[in-house]
């Protein structure tokens, strides 16, 4: 059963809580990259060239949102998902549980992904923008919204000027209260 799902642009950290969720709780989680990476496998293809694929063929992306949503609804299934997704497919389907946007300034999410990856920070901030417009228009294309839209979420939490450990111990204390 979902209990969690966890959303936000790359570099806002929803990697990082995750992994701290799982660590804390003992709880299962499912990554849409992981979904992403086990089908260009599948399919024999490296990250880039199935990346390709999916810009020019829809129904790849449409497809590999149907698998995030079929595990996201197993028997089983996982008690965090992270997806930009995730809380929309929650929402769409039905799924109690948090469903939470991670909102984290650009200038903040390219110095995190900066620090990850290297590089410069003008130059992450540009490939950041660049992924966001790319993808924004690919969300709008094939199902008419966008990853950050409010609606399907139960919370929202900017995480700008949080550390990794504020943005935890914040989820904890809305995963209690949930519970209560």
């Amino acid at each position: 059963m979902v209990r969690v799902t966890v959303s936000g642009h790359p570099g806002s950290g929803t990697s990082t809580l995750v992994a701290a969720l799982a660590e804390r709780y003992g709880w299962s989680t499912l990554n849409g990259g992981q979904i992403f990476r086990e089908e260009a496998a599948r399919r024999g293809l490296d990250l880039g060239a199935f990346g390709r694929l999916c810009a020019e063929d829809a129904s790849v992306d449409r497809d590999l949102d149907a698998l995030l949503q079929e595990r996201m609804q197993a028997e089983g299934g996982p008690d965090v998902v992270e997806s930009r997704m995730a809380g929309w497919w929650a929402y769409r389907l039905g799924l109690g549980g948090l469903r939470l946007w991670l909102e984290v300034d650009e200038t903040e999410r390219a110095r995190r992904v900066v620090m990850r990856e290297g590089g410069e920070l003008e130059d992450a901030l540009e490939a950041n923008r660049q992924r966001r417009a790319v993808d924004g228009a690919r969300f709008q294309e094939l199902y008419g919204l966008q990853p950050e839209d409010a609606e399907p979420y139960s919370h929202r939490l900017d995480a700008s000027r949080l550390n990794a450990a504020a943005v935890v111990e914040a989820v904890v204390a809305m995963i209690e209260e949930d519970s209560e």
